[in-house]
């Protein structure tokens, strides 16, 4: 039988948020439904400050309780963060079980987590949420008998624990993450050699990320109408319209209130964001909260380090918007002066709209991705050495040769090169700083668990 829950919402007079509090209810419920979480009913409160014992007043505590009884609930979700004593406190007033937004969000990815390293860091997670939490949580295990939303990932008896064992246990999952991390940068590092751009796909959770990726690429990624369907970064070879190879990396998606755990245990995987040359950023076209849903994205990519990234804005799923999109791949047919899409082409310069599920406005945005990564090169006038060959035929791979002349001090080139390649011509523009392949290249690697390159 699945959990049985009422949402709880407040706002707070004079605190500035993206979404209405109705707004971030519904998302909560669509969390909630991904859990496997039957919502029976919901409420808010509007209040000058929140209380610090129960978060909500004392009046609105009691009619939460018999709402609660009268529809037989299970489980109440507030969709902010509880303090350890709030959860307490409310959990012996409403005499039912008490999560918030983290501890869903949480159990989501602990559900949906496939790979080791996502494991691990769901688990360090949920590790780092709990250990301030497991006063309460030895009080309530016992009584639960079974598992339910918000309890996957670490077991019962790991839970139970002093906290000298939980401690012990973090320390051995950043150790693991660690020696994950560093892989994951060799893995980096020889896509580098191999002298391909990488262009990381990102975007607010069920943007259409994955679905993007499989019509750009051929592939199967997990697509499905829920929050958080795929966690683990997946990534693709792709060729673009000029011939030039890309690597495309689907990450994991972005939600409003984001929990610092999640962004603290997914570091090495935001990673693979910061290390883009370029980000296509997905946007959910049909949702009436896109333009909130865009400016919670920009502030994880702040918050990461990568707020300063080329971004191509991809308004997907206009077949949604405008059901004659198919027939026609004209970026501005259903675009009215009112409409969010106008709102986002006005303030952005690089806006494509897009449906990833039909196809339409696919080859644009490859297009696009071409034109940003040349303009993104660095024009060139060297004379390479006759030994800088690999130098020189990547060149020709990931960047523009205008003009080329054999003479006798070497090969005189002229033309545009990305700007992580200028290290390997040398400042003295003798091409002293060619790679010259003194690091082990196996070619690509491939991890099947992961499904990356």
């Amino acid at each position: 039988m699945p959990d049985r829950a009422f949402l709880m919402g407040v706002e707070v007079r004079g605190e500035q948020s993206l979404f209405s509090v109705d707004e971030s209810l519904d998302e909560l419920a669509r969390l909630a439904h991904t859990a496997g979480v039957e919502v029976v009913g919901r409420d808010s409160q509007r209040l000058d400050a929140i209380h610090p014992g129960t978060f909500i007043g004392s009046g609105k505590v009691e009619e939460l309780r018999k709402a609660c009884q009268a529809l037989d609930c299970t489980l109440i979700i507030f969709d902010d963060e509880l303090s350890p004593a709030q959860l307490r406190t409310l959990e012996q007033e409403l005499e039912v079980r008490v999560m918030d937004r983290t501890a869903l969000i949480l159990d989501i990815f602990a559900l949906h987590a496939t790979s080791k390293e996502g494991a691990l860091q769901v688990e360090l997670a949920q590790y780092a949420y709990r250990l301030p939490r497991l006063t309460r949580m030895w009080t309530h295990l016992s009584r639960q008998g079974v598992g339910g939303v918000g309890l996957r990932g670490p077991g019962e008896t790991q839970l139970e624990s002093d906290r000298r064992e939980i401690s012990k246990r973090m320390s051995q999952l950043r150790h693991e993450l660690e020696q994950l991390e560093q892989q994951r940068a060799l893995r980096r590092r020889r896509r580098r050699r191999q002298g391909i751009p990488v262009v990381g796909i990102v975007g607010y959770t069920n943007a259409g990320k994955s679905t993007l990726l499989n019509r750009i690429s051929g592939s199967e990624v997990l697509v499905e109408d829920k929050l958080f369907a795929t966690l683990d970064p997946t990534t693709r070879r792709v060729q673009l319209p000029s011939g030039r190879e890309v690597l495309f990396t689907d990450t994991v998606g972005f939600i409003q209130k984001l929990p610092t755990q999640l962004v603290a245990a997914f570091h090495a995987t935001l990673e693979e964001v910061l290390d883009a040359d370029l980000l296509i950023h997905v946007v959910d076209i049909s949702s009436r909260n896109v333009v909130q849903a865009v400016e919670a994205v920009e502030d994880v990519l702040f918050e990461i380090g990568a707020g300063n990234k080329p971004v191509i804005l991809a308004l997907n799923k206009v077949d949604l918007v405008d059901p004659e999109t198919h027939l026609s791949t004209t970026r501005t047919r259903f675009v009215t002066r009112e409409s969010p899409a106008a709102t986002l082409q006005a303030e952005y310069a690089d806006v494509v709209t897009v449906s990833a599920q039909q196809g339409v406005g696919v080859e644009e945005l490859l297009n696009r991705v071409d034109e940003i990564l040349a303009e993104e090169m660095v024009e060139v006038d060297v004379t390479l050495p006759y030994n800088a060959g690999d130098v020189l035929s990547l060149w020709h791979r990931q960047g523009i040769v205008d003009e080329e002349e054999y003479k006798p001090q070497g090969i005189e080139v002229r033309g545009k090169l990305p700007k992580w390649m200028m290290s390997m011509i040398g400042e003295d523009n003798e091409g002293n700083g060619h790679h010259n392949g003194d690091e082990e290249d196996d070619g690509w690697a491939y991890d099947d668990e992961e499904g990356e390159v």
